[in-house]
């Protein structure tokens, strides 16, 4: 069994740069996968989330990029735009010490950046389905230089409906490429797919270990994207926290959010991708010794950080897979502590968090954020608790003498402490207590199986389309699209157009229908004015198509 990075045959900069995200060895699909992909097999690794499988595909191919070329030299391919983030951020913290151009392209952001370093010249790239194909097809993504093809998390893509765009995808590459395929589980199709497409491949299948959360109480509260600093800084205001760590999805995200609650009294610093490995360190003595009490990471920074006693974990952003929510509430409640995991979770995730419910075998409680008066309330027993303790030491010998100078000057007692105590609570003006909007939940559908890539990409509904007649969603408009079937319109390509054009999440889309001629969409009446103000811009398949209400 290989214990350390340096007997997989790697370059050393790649030992390096894992060695300064805290990788201490490799994991068993690391072990396992790294050495035949290297001596260029095709490999199928039936592993989850979390075991560390990114790492065994990313470094091979970064071993294998070759540099000042002009062409896509590997490409990956994962199911959801979170996914597709992760993978390229992972890439990239492995490549740092390389010279390695990494871009991750998926539905619902602009395509003209995307088009921009495509053309500047890009040597990996990771992306969902939808946005991938759409870029083959309009010319602007070629794959003909392509020497090894990922497909990560499989079985997810077939139950997503992808797996055709996968076959478009693949059959746009080299027949002679290396491909790896990743999959929790093997279906009959993904096997059928593996068979079709993989020459003689090596399969690795990794045994699921599930960590226990026992000692850990998980809550969650359901807020608007837009109230969760808002949501985080109550918390923060009413918890016993004597130390937290925060995960957020992108490294820009942990320096904003360090940054955000330290203006807001809560001081934090970030761990993120972007720190030398002595910054690194030097951050993680400063709170191991309490020196600071708040950590804002992503999973790959937090990757190998080993403390005993944080006493809260925050899920910020809620992860895409289970497994790697439950790695993160693992790093609280350990050495026979309790622990506390708190998730802020927007009426579009509440699909994840019942998966996530189901892998860990536990209830995650809804609880109720803090209101105004119950933060105001804490805050004076805070204030009293203080005062109480000086009362009892009886320590103020020259406050007493200044008390008396003042009680000499014409002022009464009374008016003296409840001036010291304004002066006391003068910190609390720099900490306002901001309102949080009303939340509308999303109830379960069957369609919730589209918004796994947030509506992003290019899904396909194995619905039959429901008829007019039928309600939609409490809180959602119908609107109504001039083109259908007939104009190969699939559900990605209605989301995007929208979020794109109204500049709107495209999470927040709801139930799409697509019929022959005509297409429903379900909006929330929040967002129908941003739709229809724009009902001039939207195209699908450089077609215009109309936007009215339903």
């Amino acid at each position: 069994m290989t214990n350390e990075f340096t007997d997989l045959n790697l370059q050393p900069q790649l030992v390096q740069a894992v060695s300064d995200l805290g990788f201490t060895a490799p994991t068993p699909i690391q072990t396992a996968v790294i050495p035949l992909l290297l001596a260029g097999h095709d490999v199928i690794g039936q592993a989850q989330t979390g075991t560390g499988k990114t790492a065994a595909f990313g470094l091979p191919i970064l071993q294998n990029v070759q540099p000042d070329q002009t062409s896509v030299q590997s490409l990956i391919v994962a199911p959801t735009r979170e996914l597709a983030i992760q993978v390229a951020q992972a890439i990239e913290e492995y490549g740092r010490l390389q010279s390695v151009r990494v871009l991750a392209v998926y539905g619902g952001a602009a395509y003209g950046p995307q088009i921009y370093e495509l053309k500047r010249g890009v040597d990996v790239v990771v992306g969902t389905p939808g946005r991938l194909l759409d870029h083959i097809n309009r010319g602007r993504l070629n794959l003909e230089a392509v020497r090894t093809v990922v497909l990560d998390e499989a079985d997810e893509m077939l139950s997503m409906g992808f797996i055709e765009d996968i076959e478009a995808i693949l059959d746009a590459t080299p027949a002679d490429r290396q491909t790896a395929l990743f999959s929790a589980t093997m279906p009959g199709p993904i096997r059928q797919l593996a068979q079709k497409y993989l020459r003689d491949p090596q399969t690795v299948t990794i045994k699921h270990q599930q960590l226990t959360v026992a000692a850990i109480e998980q809550r969650y509260y359901l807020v608007n994207e837009q109230d969760k600093l808002a949501a985080l800084t109550r918390l923060f205001e009413v918890e016993e926290i004597s130390s937290a760590l925060i995960f957020t999805r992108t490294r820009l995200g942990t320096g904003e959010l360090a940054n955000e609650l330290t203006l807001r009294g809560f001081p934090a610093e970030a761990l993120n991708g972007d720190l030398s490995q002595d910054a690194r360190e030097q951050t993680l003595n400063r709170f191991r010794q309490g020196q600071i009490k708040v950590l804002v990471a992503t999973d790959v920074a937090a990757r190998g950080l080993d403390i005993d006693g944080i006493s809260h974990v925050f899920n910020f952003d809620l992860p895409s897979d289970p497994e790697i929510y439950v790695h993160r509430i693992g790093r609280t409640g350990r050495a026979g502590r309790t622990g506390i995991a708190l998730s802020l979770v927007t009426p579009a995730e509440q699909f994840r968090l019942r998966k996530i419910e189901q892998f860990a075998k536990a209830k995650v409680a809804k609880a109720e954020l803090p209101t105004q008066t119950e933060i105001q309330e804490q805050r004076e027993a805070q204030l009293v608790e203080r005062m109480m303790v000086w009362l009892r030491r009886d320590r103020c010998v020259r406050e007493k003498e200044m008390v008396a100078d003042l009680m000499e000057a014409g002022f009464e007692p009374i008016d003296i402490a409840a001036s010291a105590l304004k002066l006391a609570r003068a910190e609390e003006k720099q900490r306002p207590i901001p309102p949080i909007s009303e939340v509308r939940e999303v109830q379960p559908r069957r369609f919730a199986r589209r918004q796994r890539e947030d509506g992003q990409g290019n899904g396909r509904s194995r619905q039959s389309a429901p008829r007019r007649s039928r309600q939609n969603e409490k809180g959602m408009v119908r609107l109504s699209l001039s083109a259908g079937k007939a104009n190969g319109v699939r559900p990605g390509d209605v989301v995007g157009t929208i979020a794109y054009h109204a500049n709107i999440p495209g999470r927040v889309i709801g139930a799409i229908r697509i019929h022959d001629q005509h297409t429903f969409v379900d909006v929330p009446e929040e967002y129908v004015s941003k739709v229809l103000d724009n009902r001039d811009n939207y195209q699908i398949h450089k077609q215009d198509v109309s936007v009215e209400l339903a």
